[in-house]
């Protein structure tokens, strides 16, 4: 059963930086397209950024800037995703899921998720 570890959420100041982490267990990690989404509150969970196993991130048109500002990259010898985040902005603030999934297959897993509050 894939099992998916996020860390680093925080609170920052508005143009800080956080970067989160996203350890992945319980499968083979190098078959998974990796995301991380995001829920701000009363909002819907939106996409932010993924990449597949081999190629280029992708990042969301719908989330403003978010390619100048975040980055997302994967370490398939570690079983890891991060996202690097910069600039960061009181409307970033959610809670960040990451997710691994085979979009052949239907294979979906979720994180427990990890706060991120931008504020003064």
């Amino acid at each position: 059963q894939v099992q998916l570890v996020e860390s680093g959420g925080g609170s920052v100041q508005p143009g800080g930086s956080l970067r989160l982490s996203c350890v992945f267990s319980g499968s083979i990690f190098s078959n998974y397209v990796m995301a991380w989404f995001r829920q701000a509150p009363g909002k819907q969970r939106e996409l932010v950024a993924l990449i597949a196993p081999i190629g280029t991130p992708m990042y969301a048109d719908s989330v403003k800037d978010v390619k100048g500002r975040f980055t997302i990259s994967r370490d398939n010898a570690k079983n890891t995703v991060a996202l690097q985040m910069d600039q960061l902005k009181p409307e970033d603030t959610a809670v960040y899921y990451c997710n691994a999934n085979i979009p052949r297959f239907g294979s979906s897993y979720w994180g427990q998720g990890t706060q991120v509050t931008v504020s003064s």
